[in-house]
Formats: structure tokens, C-alpha cells, sequence
């Protein structure tokens, strides 16, 4: 009896070793990322501000659960998962105060759910690093408190990535499954071939090493998060296959295309780059971009001489097949795109980080810790300067849609109303009227329709500059609203042609 209890303690030691730091070390790892997820709440709100209006993107997914908007047009990329998250504040209030700072408390837990199911694989110090790393970006500042699906896929990213080391790492665990069942359909939730392609190496390592029950939690999270998007395509377009083409189609085509230099230049705190053109932003903006996978690299090579090689190598490999489409495959760029590779960038950054400041000795360390604090600062400085800029530009452009929409509804369309034209989306919101458009990604309608619709209730159409009106409305009366022309179609009855 006192061999086999021997035999079983050494045994226990040693899974214990294999798992990662002492459990003393990680103990209390809830309390500091929680206190980090309170600050990163607490930026967002200061910084971003709540009455940033609703952007393009988050129209399209807020207007699909609130009973104030008419629906937008819901093309074939989206998934359901944003308009469920907002669900419990747009469904019920118009605010996007309220609804700004709702998403901000659920992005702070988010955050603190996602670097917590990483306890016990690396110290608590290298979580928090990681997490004051990711929630430092200007990018995550900008979109944590936004209806928009790339933050949440990040989380996703992490907790199922997590779930699935402790899982290896401790194989009679079940809670650590379920973290894997949960982030992965958290991410198809949002972003089902954004999922699929972080699932990549999880899928593969867990063929590779026969764990049939990671691996059947991996698909039956991806298979719960991504079924209603399945669903919707056989019952909106015609089929799966038809959605993921019609999916490509609207985001260009995916194919071989080099988009590298177009995110360094949204890196400048463009929300979208299409067509990217322009200058490239300062060097030192884009700086942190470079130094980034060298880091990584280095976190990977320490991980091998420590013979801990999986638990830096798997994230590794997910955010690399994470970054791969938006890097190589569409021609166009948005920052937020790589939101999920950073995250699973951040761990082996900020391993790699923490044995830059402790490894050397004596005059050495001082000075490696001087380096590393002056670089963290400039990072810093970077990413709220970029974050400040793209806020006040954001801000700008959605007042001008409010504004537009009080011209219009002082010209007299007023809900129940359409527009169509330049950004009839975002100025149909704010208006409160309905959208259409006869041609391109968000084609719902048709000319023929428009003008019996302008029988029933107000249809005004929106030009840019430069743009020429469509034919149905050039008979219209026209009307300046900044660098627009609108042309609103007579009130029933007003003798007009059409």
C-alpha cells in the first residue's frame, strides 16, 4: 500500500510539472485580470466615448433586434451572433449610451474570461502582460464597446485555445472541455469561417494525438455556434455552397492576394480600407507590427529550451491560420480582421516580454528593464494617440449622418420612409426610414420597386459627389444636404411623373 501511494504522489508530480507553473503561482490569477478587465472598461468608456453613434457595420446588426429601425439589408459574411449579444439592450432602448456602455462591461468579462482559462499554463504576471498587451491595442480599445463580431471572435479564440491546453495537460478534467465547447461556438456564433480557420490546428492536433474528446469538442462547439448560419443559408440563399459564394463575391473574391500592405496602412486608424490607397502610415505607428511576431518567435524558442513547446506552439499556429485569409486572400483590409491573432499573439509576447527583464544579470538587467519600459511606453503613447484620432474621425462622420437625417426629416421624410443612393444604410438608420439598393453588396430591391414604393410612403435618394442620379429618380425636385444631392420623390397625388 505505501509503494502504490508512493507510486500515485509521484505520479501526480509529475502531471503537475507537465501542466505548467506551481498552482500556488496562479491561486489568485482571477483577482489581477479582473482588476486589469475593470481598467480596460473603465479606457474604453473614457476614451471612446458612449454617444460615438452607430457605425455602418453596427446598424446592420443592431437594426435586426430593435423595434425602433427597420432592418437593414443582411448580406451573406454576417452572422446573427452581434444582433443576439446587443438583443438584451436594442431590442427594448433606443440609447446608444446605454448600449455603449453595456458593451463595454460585457467586453471587460469577456477579456477576464478569456486570459483566466489560461490558469495554470503559464504564470499569473504572463496573463496579465498578455491581457494589458491585447487591451492596450487601439484597435481593441475601438471595438471592445462596439457592435462588431472580431473582439468576441478574440475571446472565443482564447478561452477554446486555453480550454483545450488544460485539457492536455490535465485529461481526466471535463471543465476545461467545456471551455473549448464554449469559446469555439462563441467564435462560429460570430464569425463561423473565422472559426474554422482557428479551429485549423486544434482540429489537427487533436487528431494527432488520438484526443477524440478534444477533438469532438471542438467540432460540437464549432457545429452548435455556426448552425444557425448553415440554416439561414439553405433557408435566404439557395444553400451552403451558395453562401460561401456569394460570401466571396462580396468580399472581393477570396483568392491569392496580397493585403500585408494594406493593414499596415489602416494601421493609422482607418476602420476600413477599401480600395486601400494612400500613404503608409509613420514608421512608428507600424513599428509594434514588426516587432510583434519577432516576440512571438521568441516566446516559441524559450518555450522549446524550457520543453513546454505546445502550450506556446498551439496558439502560435492559430493565429497564424487566423491571420492567414485577412493577410493573403482578400484584397482589402480592416484592422479589427486581426483581432483574433493578436490575442493568441499576446501570450508568447508577453512570456517572451518577461524573459527579456529577468534573464540578464547585473548591469545587463538594469539595462534590458530601462529598454523594455521606454519601448512600453512609446507603445502606449502610439496606440491612444492612433485611438484619439480615430474616435474624433468616427464621431465626425456619424454626425454628418445625423445631420443629413434632420434635413431630410425637414424636408419631410419621415418614417414609415426609404432611402436609397450614397450611404443609404447608415443615413436611412438615423433617419428611421428602411434602405434599398438596386445594384452592388447590399442589393435588395429594385427601380421598379422604389417608385411604388414613393406611391405609399417618402423615398428620397441620396448622391454623392461626383454621382449622377439614378434614372427613376431624376425627375424628382432636388435638394442640397452638405456635398449630397437628394432627390425626394412628390407626395402621392402631386402630379409629378415618375
Amino acid at each position: 500500500m505505501t509503494d502504490g501511494a508512493g507510486a500515485l504522489l509521484a505520479a501526480a508530480r509529475r502531471r503537475e510539472q507537465r501542466s505548467g507553473p506551481d498552482a500556488s503561482r496562479n491561486a489568485h490569477a482571477g483577482r489581477p485580470l479582473a482588476v486589469l478587465a475593470a481598467v480596460f472598461t473603465l479606457v474604453q468608456l473614457a476614451l471612446v466615448r458612449p454617444v460615438l453613434g452607430l457605425g455602418w457595420d453596427e446598424i446592420v446588426y443592431t437594426s435586426q433586434v430593435t423595434s425602433h429601425h427597420p432592418a437593414a439589408f443582411f448580406s451573406a459574411p454576417r452572422s446573427r451572433g452581434v444582433s443576439l449579444l446587443v438583443a438584451p439592450v436594442a431590442s427594448w432602448s433606443d440609447s446608444t449610451v446605454l448600449l455603449r456602455v453595456y458593451l463595454a462591461l460585457l467586453s471587460g468579462l469577456g477579456l477576464h474570461l478569456a486570459f483566466h482559462a489560461w490558469r495554470g499554463l503559464f504564470p499569473t504576471r504572463v496573463l496579465v502582460t498578455a491581457g494589458a498587451f491585447f487591451a492596450s491595442l487601439w484597435v481593441t480599445l475601438f471595438y471592445g464597446p462596439q457592435a462588431m463580431p472580431n473582439y468576441w471572435v478574440a475571446v472565443g479564440a482564447l478561452i477554446a485555445v486555453g480550454g483545450f491546453l488544460r485539457h492536455r495537460a490535465a485529461p481526466a478534467s471535463a471543465s476545461p472541455l467545456w471551455a473549448v465547447v464554449a469559446g469555439t461556438a462563441l467564435m462560429a456564433w460570430m464569425r463561423p469561417t473565422d472559426a474554422v480557420w482557428v479551429a485549423v490546428p486544434l482540429l489537427v492536433a487533436a487528431l494527432a494525438g488520438r484526443r477524440w474528446r478534444s477533438l469532438l469538442a471542438v467540432v460540437g462547439g464549432l457545429a452548435a455556434g455556426g448552425a444557425e448560419w448553415v440554416i439561414e443559408a439553405y433557408t435566404a440563399f439557395g444553400g451552403l455552397g451558395e453562401r460561401l459564394a456569394e460570401a466571396s463575391r462580396i468580399q472581393g473574391g477570396l483568392g491569392w492576394h496580397i493585403a500585408v500592405d494594406d493593414q499596415l496602412r489602416s494601421l493609422g486608424g482607418r476602420a476600413l480600407c477599401r480600395p486601400c490607397t494612400g500613404s503608409m502610415p509613420h514608421p512608428v505607428i507600424t513599428l509594434w507590427w514588426f516587432v510583434l511576431p519577432l516576440l512571438a518567435v521568441l516566446g516559441l524558442i524559450l518555450a522549446v529550451r524550457a520543453r513546454r513547446t505546445l502550450r506556446t506552439l498551439v496558439p502560435l499556429a492559430c493565429a497564424t491560420t487566423a491571420a492567414l485569409p485577412y493577410l493573403f486572400m482578400i484584397e482589402y483590409a480592416a484592422p479589427r480582421f486581426l483581432q483574433p491573432a493578436y490575442a493568441l499573439l499576446a501570450i508568447p509576447v508577453a512570456d517572451a516580454l518577461w524573459h527579456l527583464v529577468t534573464a540578464p544579470r547585473g548591469r545587463w538587467r538594469t539595462t534590458a528593464r530601462a529598454l523594455v519600459a521606454l519601448a512600453v511606453a512609446g507603445h502606449l503613447t502610439v496606440q491612444l494617440t492612433v485611438l484619439v484620432y480615430t474616435v474624433d474621425r468616427n464621431i465626425d462622420s456619424r454626425r454628418d449622418w445625423a445631420r443629413t437625417a434632420g434635413e431630410l426629416h425637414r424636408l419631410g421624410v419621415r418614417p414609415p420612409c426609404l432611402i436609397t443612393g450614397h450611404e443609404a444604410i447608415p443615413v436611412g438608420y438615423y433617419t428611421g426610414c428602411s434602405s434599398g439598393a438596386t445594384s452592388g453588396n447590399n442589393e435588395n430591391t429594385t427601380a421598379a420597386e422604389i417608385v411604388r414604393t414613393a406611391d405609399r410612403v417618402p423615398v428620397a435618394t441620396l448622391t454623392g459627389p461626383g454621382g449622377t442620379p439614378p434614372g427613376y429618380a431624376r425627375p424628382w425636385p432636388a435638394h442640397r444636404i452638405g456635398d449630397l444631392e437628394v432627390r425626394i420623390a412628390p407626395a402621392p397625388g402631386a402630379g409629378t411623373p415618375r
